[in-house]
């Protein structure tokens, strides 16, 4: 299930654990709420940051050592061409689509619809959404949900730490005299303010394809993908309605065989 912690990406990891860490310990010992609320005995809201920003970096290192998906063998797809059994090829309706037994050309083993060829990890990945360099790892069928609840964790984080950060800042007679004693903490509420943007912008891009059941990749190159370019601009083959969209997408754990889905959409369009 998880990959080897000290393979690739090892450094991103540890500078982000680092990262993390040292702006914690940063709006600790500043003249934030955090620390007068520790001096004076009043631990619950300094706990719950700290127990909040350890949840963030055990979902990093879970969807960043999760296997997203990798198919690495035809063994227990031999019963499926093209995710279908011949019986279920015979009672599919005649549809206008048309689809053609995929092999990849890198791992030459056949790809299930959806999946696609990682250059980075060198394997082909079930239900592709991208390739993430932030946690070293591809985003597929199964850890995007734990990518996307990582991301809406660390996003309270960083909006927190920028509310902390914005109660240590003090005032001085100059902008020098300023600029010395909060040069530090104004870096680190700069940096939080940045990340929380990108963050919620990654979140919300997320949200918005999960409800309509699409990925990042079938979203960007849908004019290069087989079993896409010929529908319309509007048309989704794999969207079920927003409801139905997540909650397959959060309480449907399990490989799913998206071209019985397929073919199903377009049986019903016929």
């Amino acid at each position: 299930m998880f990959k080897n912690v000290f393979g690739s990406g090892f450094l991103v990891r540890t500078a982000h654990v680092i990262l993390t860490w040292v702006i914690t310990l940063i709006l600790f010992l500043h003249d934030t709420e955090l620390r007068q609320q520790e001096e004076t005995g009043q631990l619950v809201q300094p706990v719950l940051f700290v127990l909040l920003v350890l949840g963030s970096v055990l979902l990093y290192f879970a969807v960043s050592l999760m296997d997203p998906g990798f198919i690495l063998s035809e063994d227990r797809d031999l019963q499926f061409t093209l995710g279908v059994t011949e019986e279920q090829q015979d009672m599919i309706p005649p549809t206008t689509k048309s689809l053609r037994q995929r092999r990849c050309g890198h791992c030459l083993l056949q790809q299930p619809m959806r999946s696609k060829h990682c250059q980075t990890c060198q394997h082909c990945v079930r239900r592709y959404d991208h390739h993430c360099p932030w946690i070293e790892n591809c985003v597929g069928e199964r850890n995007h949900r734990w990518f996307v609840l990582y991301l809406a964790v660390q996003l309270l984080v960083l909006l927190w730490g920028v509310r902390i950060a914005w109660t240590g800042f003090s005032a001085a007679p100059s902008w020098q005299q300023w600029l010395r004693s909060d040069g530090v903490l104004l870096a680190v509420a700069t940096l939080l303010a940045l990340l929380s943007l990108v963050v919620l912008l990654l979140l919300g891009s997320h949200l918005y394809l999960v409800s309509l059941n699409t990925t990042t990749w079938e979203f960007m190159a849908r004019h290069r993908i087989s079993y896409l370019k010929h529908c319309g601009a509007d048309e989704n083959p794999f969207d079920r309605g927003t409801f139905h969209n997540l909650w397959g997408f959060y309480c449907v754990w399990g490989t799913v065989v998206w071209e019985q889905v397929y073919f199903r959409e377009g049986s019903e369009q016929v």
